[in-house]
């Protein structure tokens, strides 16, 4: 079993050349984040994640959690880590400062998410899923609301949930049944919600549920659905807990993976109806609710760079272990690592691992931008970004984590199909990550309809042109290997822009050919825009190899990922690009039921 070690060094690289650290640590509010700071705050959350967390993963997975009439039981440990996690201030880390957060960018908070992700994915959950409660309040909540409940969802003594999906409508929230009736200043709420992540726990005191329903006048479809707070405790004014709601834990789900974190059935008002509070207006509940899912949609994307990290270590530090046959041009045997193939795989998934996280830490750096800067024109560019990003960053690096788990697995040859060496787990638990917040199908509706053909390719086309801005300043340069990695983003920032354009021309006629060309096209975009973003750390590093005292080694490395990027997994965006623009007519004329 492999112990996780946070990449600090990594993703520190990763955030000074592409997440724009200057830049954010410089924007109003966050003059004192300093790269000294932000090392220290790394370092000491490197030893929480390695040395509470990570110990936790596996036997939490082997031991899953218990529901017993109601309550739910989390494995062994988890309580003590969750309570040692809220006291040293990590919980409150990445929320807001007016709530008892510390208010650090989300281009510091996203690399310590991704160590807690990578430690222990199904603990790291429980945080997750209340950041995107505290923020849906935060943005549409009353005053009082946040007064009341902020403050201890931040630290983590409450912890939240979004009940969304139910039992006839898993991501057609059109069909959502759960009802909110009147009373007085509250409502009554009754129905079932299923798939919610940490709905019940056993390391809070209370539980702030955020829960989709319909009043009786609603119209009907998604413009009908109101939002509202459901505590597991009805909270006093003081802040102190009532009694207990109208709301159980009906059951937990038996899951392929994620053993560790409590998927709850959760019904509502069987002795009368659930008491909830409405969010903002009535029937703005899925308005509402998106900003909890966009929130939590970059955090799943997070979520695959994490697991990916994690899979790659656990190949990484087997293949340096086992010693099995003799590689090509040696004269005795030697660990696997040295066998062509193994090494290719092992490039493959370090590669990928790091254009993926680039890609994350840009957008986080994008939103911080968006939220801070003072040029009103500069957030608003970083804002449309972020929002042509969030599903290529969930669809794009949630698919290719299952892919790199799935390499773990075969760089492990028999021995990943064995429980006991943890690749396999990392596999299962990366399997749900393209199905959280909007399978990548939906990502790819989002992208192709609302990102794309709404603005008619207009922030994508932008994000392009940055692209090709790259490719040409990299031909200048004096290195060779410089020149050709922006010889080789050329062509398919052109093919992107095709894309986009074909898109935009045939999104209003042919609706059922740019969905099916969604997917393929996420993954263009994910390929394309990760290699741009290795390119220029490539091109850093090699700016960075004459300067006294550095690190040939690290700075080496940056560039080989970076020619391996090109010559192993960029041709691939050719590919996706033909499916996209010519294989999708195919799949819109053909006839389910002839399958």
């Amino acid at each position: 079993m492999t112990a996780y070690n946070a990449p600090i060094r990594d993703m520190i690289f990763a955030m000074k050349t592409v997440g724009g650290f200057d830049r954010i640590s410089a924007l109003p509010g966050h003059e004192e984040v300093s790269e000294d700071l932000v090392e220290a705050i790394f370092e000491e959350a490197r030893k929480f994640a390695g040395d509470v967390l990570a110990p936790l993963n596996h036997p939490g997975d082997k031991q899953g959690c218990v529901c017993k009439d109601g309550a739910v039981t989390t494995p062994n440990g988890i309580r003590q880590a969750f309570t040692a996690f809220c006291e040293n201030g990590w919980h409150a880390m990445p929320a807001p400062l007016g709530h008892g957060g510390q208010g650090l960018p989300s281009l510091v908070s996203t690399p310590v998410l991704e160590m807690w992700t990578g430690a222990n994915l199904a603990f790291s959950l429980c945080q997750m899923l209340t950041l995107g409660a505290i923020s849906a309040i935060d943005h549409h909540g009353s005053q009082a609301q946040k007064e009341l409940y902020l403050p201890k969802m931040a630290s983590g003594t409450w912890t939240g949930t979004m009940n969304l999906t139910e039992p006839q409508a898993g991501s057609d929230l059109a069909a959502v049944r759960t009802k909110a009736v009147p009373d007085g200043d509250a409502f009554r709420i009754t129905g079932t919600k299923i798939f919610i992540t940490w709905g019940e726990n056993d390391v809070a005191e209370n539980i702030i549920h955020l829960v989709l329903a319909r009043l009786p006048d609603a119209p009907p479809g998604v413009k009908g659905i109101s939002l509202f707070i459901v505590p597991k405790f009805l909270v006093n004014a003081d802040g102190s807990l009532g009694p207990r709601n109208d709301l159980v834990c009906a059951s937990i789900e038996h899951k392929l993976g994620i053993h560790g974190s409590p998927t709850a059935v959760m019904s509502f008002g069987d002795k009368g109806g659930a008491v909830g509070f409405l969010v903002g207006e009535a029937n703005r509940g899925l308005e509402y609710m998106f900003t909890m899912m966009n929130h939590a949609r970059l955090n799943v994307g997070l979520e695959g760079v994490a697991i990916a990290e994690r899979a790659f270590q656990q190949a990484r530090d087997y293949a340096f272990q086992r010693v099995q046959g003799r590689p090509i041009g040696a004269s005795s045997g030697a660990p696997i690592a040295f066998h062509p193939d193994v090494k290719r795989m092992l490039l493959d998934m370090k590669a990928k691992v790091e254009a993926m996280r680039a890609l994350a830490y840009f957008a986080a750096g994008q939103t911080d931008i968006a939220q801070a800067s003072p040029d009103e024109a500069e957030a608003k560019a970083a804002q449309a970004m972020v929002d042509l990003l969030v599903p290529v960053v969930k669809g794009w690096c949630t698919e290719s984590a299952v892919e790199i788990a799935s390499t773990g697995v075969q760089v492990h040859g028999g021995m990943g199909f064995i429980e006991e060496t943890g690749a396999a787990q990392h596999f299962r638990d990366a399997r749900i990550t393209p199905i959280y917040e909007g399978t990548t199908a939906i990502q790819a509706n989002d992208l192709v309809g609302r990102k794309i053909a709404r603005d008619k390719g207009a922030a994508a086309e932008r994000l392009i042109e940055a692209v090709r801005a790259t490719a040409a300043e990299l031909e200048t340069s004096s290195d060779a290997d410089i020149v050709a990695l922006g010889q080789a983003l050329t062509a398919p920032a052109a093919r992107l822009q095709f894309a986009v354009e074909w898109v935009v021309a045939n999104h209003g006629a042919a609706p059922a050919a740019t969905a099916a060309a969604g997917v393929p096209l996420i993954h263009q975009f994910g390929i394309t825009l990760g290699f741009w973003l290795l390119a220029r750390q490539a091109a850093w590093a090699a700016d960075l190899r004459d300067e006294k005292g550095a690190d040939q080694a690290f700075l080496k490395g940056k560039i080989a990922l970076a020619k391996h990027f090109a010559g192993h997994v960029l041709p691939h965006a050719e590919g996706f690009f033909r499916a996209a623009t010519e294989g999708s007519a195919s799949v819109a004329a053909f006839d389910a039921a002839g399958i």
